[in-house]
């Protein structure tokens, strides 16, 4: 239980909307608003479980009207007078907020169950949020502003969140008023204060400091070591304070920080268990929005006391989220210490540690710093919901290629009873899995069967989806093989096949598997993976690799006008290709993504695409190879792919599912994506997806608002072919293709 005295973000007037309420309910991150008069008497309580019940109960949904016809008027409230067993015991099942009422109706103060989530400027601390790292610069200026700015320069390069400096008034904060010759003074003392009187940034530096980082786009951060310095550091208008470990036990300036209205981060280096209780429950009563950071006051801090383990005792002491503040060296500690549940990492920076000064020692340097940040970043990504295990994406890959499957030794006709000599276990797992072998003994076949032939669940367990002829408003058609094309073709109204190619296929010449003249186009996409494990790539740095990538590219080209005589059409069929500028342990700067795509250009110039058009494929931020996850730096972002388009006079391969995955990772609407990128496709890929690397799902089976993909594609590429691009659709006579079809069709 925390008293929030800062009740503003609570609080809201009866006669604003819904809209405004569910904004201010979604800010305050505590589920729930208190309605007040003008005159500031509360008339009730509106929660997100209060709205909840309205939309299921409400036939016309306004978001306009008024909240006064949604408040809950039967709210719990306390006085000022309430005591806190008292209040303790209000906080029932399903009340998480009790607002303080004085004598006249008006809110004085909020208590939550548990504590709210630490906000500072724009980043959100808590539990489901990305870890708040920052940078301890303190006084590694050596007090040059100068070298403060480079420092923030460099931090903002490493990823860190926030900058920290530090905030004395000499004369108020020692006793002998900061004299750094005081004879009288130990050698310690003697050598901080000289150190101190030496490297000071100004009350003037240090607020350009502060602008600077905003500049930056960085939070600014300082550690007030006095009451004067407090003042100074709220009149910056500084969005937090950090608590220094020496300061745990000075209430006094505690307190004063609390009333300015923001939060602190304490630090508990050098404190007992029990000092570190007294200053928690000071910051409860006082209501403070306050986060602990474990902290071994050492520099450098020796590995066996760091004690890492005392997050989880210090979480339990606090009750909400922890810290951890590192003073060792390296950066495996704080990286393990996230692992630990820390969400907030604090580690000192510097450019150079053989400067005078002891922080400098147990500092990191700033590729040290973003290699942190890196492993931070990599743990917390790592750490998942915690709910049921389900396989991944590359997962289903992985086990489609390395698993095994239910195959049948024999013929069999439909109706026909399965027995246990039939059935084999065999590679790949493309159908149903071993564990489902008895539920297949004794069953009568649903289909006829030779020998080889794989069982699928759909057989049994859930009916496969049949082909028939489709009705669309664009050319269409399906993805095939050269073993399968007859076989599918056959099977519905296709007004195009797209090749997707193997390595393999490429050894082999189109009148093999042609015999005839089909009456629809051709579309083909290139191999991504060649012998010897080359994966295709135009962009790359390396000129015999990028040669390689060029030559095997010119051969698909060279077997896709092969392919022509056999189709009625395009005169210049399209070629989708993955061109490349992938990346295996992160995304790469803009500078190197600029010349990525300068080299993609001249590769593109170096193939003979006479006859055929070479349309790249839009590309997920996460993508697949074979199982693997990499990360995409060209064709992700609307932007590169307009000016790529404009500047080449070249068109792309809309993959939908792929671009869906690119809008959520950039956190932009796919409909803004669309617009900008439609006009320019030739082709379209569709599947649905879900997140940051879920492609090629079945459709509606993903998070796509296809009504709205179909609107807008209607719109600027209504010329456009597609095929449904579903993965693994093509298993048991393509169900996955006709299951997408029948369900496109009412979008398409």
């Amino acid at each position: 239980m925390i008293e929030i005295k800062k009740i503003s973000p609570f609080i809201i007037f009866s006669e604003e909307t819904v809209l405004n309420a569910l904004k201010k309910i979604s800010e305050n991150q505590s589920r729930i608003v208190f309605a007040v008069t003008e005159h500031g008497v509360l008339e009730g309580c509106l929660s997100d479980g209060d709205f909840r019940k309205w939309l299921l109960d409400s036939k016309d949904i306004d978001l306009n009207m008024p909240i006064t016809k949604l408040l809950n008027r039967d709210l719990i409230t306390a006085t000022p007078e309430t005591g806190r067993a008292a209040l303790e015991s209000k906080f029932k099942a399903g009340v998480d907020a009790i607002p303080v009422i004085d004598q006249r109706g008006h809110i004085v103060s909020v208590f939550l169950k548990k504590s709210a989530n630490l906000i500072i400027e724009n980043f959100t601390i808590g539990e489901e949020s990305p870890v708040f790292i920052i940078a301890e610069i303190g006084n590694n200026h050596n007090g040059s502003l100068e070298l403060a700015k480079r420092l923030i320069d460099e931090a903002v390069g490493a990823g860190a969140d926030c900058v920290k400096f530090q905030a004395r008034d000499m004369k108020s904060l020692y006793s002998n008023e900061g004299n750094p010759d005081d004879i009288e003074e130990d050698l310690g003392s003697q050598y901080t204060l000289d150190l101190l009187s030496r490297f000071q940034l100004s009350r003037e530096e240090l607020q350009a400091a502060f602008d600077y980082a905003r500049e930056k786009k960085v939070v600014p951060m300082c550690t007030p070591w006095d009451l004067s310095s407090l003042d100074f550091l709220d009149a910056c208008g500084i969005p937090a304070f950090k608590i220094a470990s020496a300061d745990l036990t000075n209430h006094e300036l505690i307190r004063a920080a609390g009333e300015k209205g923001k939060p602190i981060i304490c630090s508990t280096g050098m404190s007992t268990e029990t000092e570190i209780n007294e200053t928690v429950q000071l910051v409860k009563s006082s209501g403070i929005p306050s986060i602990f950071l474990h902290c071994n006051s050492t520099y450098p801090a020796p590995f066996k006391d760091v004690n890492l383990q005392y997050l989880k005792r210090l979480r339990d002491i606090t009750g909400f989220s922890v810290g951890y503040s590192g003073h060792e060296r390296g950066i495996h500690i704080a990286v393990a210490a996230v692992a630990l549940g820390a969400r907030v990492i604090e580690k000192h920076f510097t450019l150079d540690r053989d400067m005078e000064g002891n922080d400098h020692k147990v500092s990191l340097l700033p590729a040290e710093f973003a290699e942190m940040v890196r492993g931070i970043r990599e743990v917390e990504e790592s750490f998942g919901k915690g709910k049921e295990r389900n396989i991944s994406q590359g997962e289903m890959m992985n086990r489609e290629n390395l698993a095994k499957s239910l195959v049948i030794n024999q013929a069999l006709q439909k109706g026909q009873t399965i027995t246990r000599s039939m059935i084999e276990i065999r590679s790949p797992g493309k159908g149903l899995q071993p564990n489902k072998i008895d539920l297949l003994i004794g069953r009568p076949a649903p289909r006829d069967y030779v020998s080889g032939d794989f069982f699928y669940e759909t057989d049994f367990f859930s009916g496969a989806s049949g082909a028939k002829d489709y009705s669309f408003r664009r050319p269409w058609g399906l993805p095939v093989r050269y073993h399968d094309l007859e076989r599918l073709q056959k099977k519905s109204n296709l007004d195009l096949v797209e090749f997707h190619f193997s390595y393999k296929d490429l050894e082999h010449s189109p009148e093999k598997y042609l015999r005839e003249r089909y009456d629809m186009d051709v579309v083909v996409h290139s191999p991504e993976l060649f012998q010897g494990d080359h994966i295709l790539d135009l962009c790359s740095p390396d000129e015999d690799y990028r040669k390689r990538s060029i030559g095997e590219l010119q051969r698909v080209v060279e077997i896709t006008k092969k392919l022509k005589p056999f189709f009625r059409g395009p005169e210049n069929p399209l070629i989708v290709v993955n061109v490349g500028g992938f990346s295996r342990e992160g995304f790469v700067s803009p500078d190197e993504a600029k010349a990525m795509t300068a080299r993609l250009e001249d590769s593109l110039g170096r193939i003979d695409a006479a006859g055929v058009e070479l349309i790249p494929q839009t590309m997920p931020p996460f993508p697949w190879h074979f199982g693997g996850q990499s990360y995409h730096n060209l064709f992700v972002t609307a932007k590169d792919i307009e000016e790529f388009c404009v500047r080449n006079q070249m068109r792309v391969c809309l993959d939908v599912s792929h671009s869906y995955l690119a809008a959520n990772h950039m956190k932009v609407a796919f409909s803004d994506f669309l617009e900008r990128v439609a006009p320019f496709a030739a082709h379209l890929h569709i599947a649905d997806g879900e997140g940051l690397d879920g492609e090629g799902l079945q459709i509606s089976e993903g998070t796509m608002d296809f009504a709205n993909v179909a609107r807008v594609l209607d719109s600027k590429a209504a010329q456009a072919s597609f095929i449904p691009e579903i993965w693994q659709g093509h298993k048991n006579e393509g169900e996955g293709f006709w299951k997408a079809l029948e369900k496109l069709e009412r979008w398409f």
